[in-house]
């Protein structure tokens, strides 16, 4: 069985946050379990972009600080470390308060800037990740819990996604295209290829909504924990009630066979699930309804059956971050407006994940308005 450990924790406050990583650690058997003395520990929070604590877009510090001095304690030597989407690490790092931890706890910030070639197992015959992740003695994955408009959710195995550096995160945007099956492959080969020792996961206040960046915060008030990252995912869908229709990840790792996508698998250990489950999680929009479609439909009715970005005038300051981070290209400033050019747009939604000001809309297809009613 594989174990997953629910904990209650409301507030951010550091003396109670880390306590509850106590209690969260101690069925697993405490950061001891996962720390030998001297090794160096890779800690991978999320560090999405340059927003700040309160905005739930990156890990809150409060849990990162916490982690820290546990790995501290077990002898371990930790290093934070990341590839933002958008913006230079030092930025995100100072804006989302996790430099000022690091200073403060003697941790070590490593920028994810130099990559390695890892030969994949898969589908994906070669990756290229950072080196620092790959060659740390440990890794512990600190996800925060948000909703995510191309996979529905990114938590666990999505954060790992971040071992990617920089630009090469478009490049497997752009291979995969609107193939969103194709992604979630990739994201499971990738974290089969490094699986972290220990995850933990920050849903104190999770986000909901239009996620990664432009959702909303959402008290949830717990922290979670599991050596399987596919498993952790299951139960955080779960308590935020995500249908498996939706979860992408979760069903390509049930299709491959993994261990942890089967939920009787799993055993919770805690606080039961039950009493964890909020309410009214509010979900991405409904941005794909191709599911099942034979290729030859599915490129004749893709406008109609998809939504797209758009532009909203009144916020877009024309700060041309959303045309350099668009894996195909797609974005264009012309005649002082955003233009898209939608035969190219693959739907990754990256514009909206990365745009700082929550200026792009969606639009939805005709069809999808649609057949949304029946969904």
């Amino acid at each position: 069985m594989h174990l997953v450990t629910i904990e209650r924790a409301d507030i951010y406050e550091t003396i109670k946050v880390k306590s509850a990583l106590v209690r969260l650690l101690g069925p697993l058997g405490g950061m001891a379990t996962f720390v030998g003395p001297g090794e160096r520990v890779l800690i991978k929070p999320n560090m999405l972009s340059a927003k700040p604590p309160e905005a739930a877009v990156t890990t809150h510090p409060a849990v990162l600080r916490g982690v820290i001095e546990l790995v501290q304690e077990g002898g371990g030597v930790p290093l934070v470390g990341d590839s933002p989407g958008i913006g230079r690490f030092a930025r995100v790092a100072e804006k989302s308060g996790m430099l000022e931890v690091v200073r403060e706890t003697g941790a070590e910030l490593v920028e994810f800037a130099e990559s390695m070639e890892v030969p994949g197992e898969g589908t994906f015959k070669r990756f290229e990740l950072a080196r620092p992740y790959m060659e740390a003695d440990r890794l512990i994955n600190l996800p925060k819990l948000k909703t995510h408009e191309m996979m529905t959710m990114t938590c666990a195995v999505k954060n790992l996604f971040g071992a990617v550096v920089g630009t090469g995160k478009a490049a497997w945007h752009l291979k995969a295209g609107a193939d969103r099956e194709m992604f979630a492959r990739m994201l499971l080969e990738i974290y089969q290829l490094r699986k972290p020792d220990l995850t933990i996961v920050d849903a104190i206040t999770a986000m909901e909504g239009n996620g990664p960046g432009s959702g909303d915060p959402r008290a949830v008030g717990l922290l979670l924990a599991g050596t399987n990252a596919v498993a952790v995912d299951v139960i955080a869908a779960e308590i935020a009630g995500i249908p498996r229709k939706l979860l992408y990840v979760e069903r390509m790792a049930d299709k491959l066979g993994l261990d942890g996508a089967d939920r009787s698998t799993i055993r919770t250990i805690g606080m039961p699930v039950e009493e964890a489950r909020v309410s009214n999680f509010r979900l991405p929009h409904i941005s794909d309804v191709q599911w099942g479609l034979p290729p030859f439909l599915k490129n004749r009715l893709r406008h109609y059956l998809t939504s797209r970005p758009a532009a909203s005038p009144e916020k877009c300051r024309l700060c041309r971050i959303c045309v350099e981070a668009c894996p195909p290209q797609a974005i264009e400033v012309r005649d002082g407006k955003l233009h898209f050019d939608y035969h190219r747009c693959i739907r990754c939604f990256c514009c909206r994940e990365l745009c700082p000001d929550g200026a792009l809309d969606v639009k939805e297809g005709a069809l999808l308005r649609l057949m949304k009613k029946y969904l």
